[in-house]
């Protein structure tokens, strides 16, 4: 197990490495950054001063390395916009994404799951059939359909729900039933997948056999074995909604990560940006490898091998 730590850890570090590599180029290749932030009427002389006073007119290379190494220190530099360092930045931001994405995530797993499990057990029936509609109709709807019918209609007609804002859990309602909707499917189908796989396996027979209760024999035996792939892709989307999720916290008002990364690309704010991407990267990295430690522990033939 600590072989397997150490080897998924030591991708992880390299993963994170070319990650911070490419979005900090990727910036700098984009244009001209200096006569980008010094405007369209700034002189030569202007775009050389803004250059030197950014590290822009250094090596690219030589930028990297201390944009890198002022970021292990904690220390991401300051927004263009508003002078504000981007650390304060992102320390307000991230509450707000996390909270949204770890309600989001809990709701669809609570909906999913036993769906899933349901679907399983009860094969090629109606139950089966309506949840593969279930799963559909949640991928086909877009977010930010979802996102202003809830608005139009407990928001504006029967003004259950505040329609932006984040001060209370109440604001947090709408928003977590609009992401909880695109991650159910994959989830449910997962689960449902697995779960029918197991259910046709000769253990599972085996206990049947032996006379245990139906409900030990699913949850004890069968729903183990099936969680794995589940597991996988709950720390993965939970990564992908820590990077926030543009278009839901742009329609409720939320001043999260995803917020403050479309404001920063239409700021040209660099520094947010990019530490933001670098951040995101981290904590998406961070949830595979956990994923993947679960998963080997769960699952002893996935280390062995």
């Amino acid at each position: 197990m600590i072989n397997y730590f150490i080897n998924r850890l030591f991708i992880a570090i390299l993963v994170t490495i070319t990650v911070s590599i490419i979005a900090f180029s990727l910036l700098r290749l984009s244009g001209d950054l200096a006569a980008e932030l010094a405007g369209d009427d700034a002189t030569e002389e202007e775009i050389a001063q803004v250059a030197k006073a950014y590290g822009l007119d250094r090596p690219l290379y030589i930028q990297y390395f201390d944009w890198a190494g002022s970021a292990l220190s904690g220390d991401l530099g300051d927004s263009i916009f508003s002078n504000e360092p981007v650390f304060d930045i992102l320390k307000g931001a991230v509450p707000t994404t996390a909270k949204l994405a770890v309600l989001a995530l809990a709701l669809g797993i609570i909906i999913a799951v036993p769906l899933g499990i349901i679907a399983a057990v009860y094969q090629n029936t109606g139950v089966d059939r309506a949840s593969l509609v279930l799963a559909v109709f949640g991928q086909a709807i877009p977010n930010f359909w979802l996102g202003l019918m809830l608005i139009l209609l407990f928001g504006v007609k029967l003004r259950w729900l505040p329609i932006s804002g984040q001060d209370t859990l109440m604001h947090f309602v709408m928003p977590t039933v609009t992401i909880a909707l695109s991650t159910l499917p994959q989830i449910m189908r997962l689960t449902r997948t697995g779960m029918a796989e197991v259910m046709q396996s000769d253990y599972i027979r085996a206990a049947y056999a032996k006379g245990l209760p139906a409900r030990m024999v699913i949850l004890k035996h069968a729903l183990r074995n099936a969680i794995l792939p589940v597991v996988s892709i709950t720390m993965v989307t939970f990564g992908f909604l820590l990077g926030g999720t543009v278009v839901v916290e742009t329609i409720f008002a939320l001043n999260g990560l995803g917020f403050e990364a479309f404001q920063a690309i239409i700021r040209q704010d660099f520094p947010v940006l990019q530490s933001v991407v670098l951040f995101v990267s981290v904590i998406y990295i961070g949830l595979t490898l956990l994923s993947d430690l679960i998963n080997a522990q769960l699952d002893p033939r996935i280390r062995l091998s």
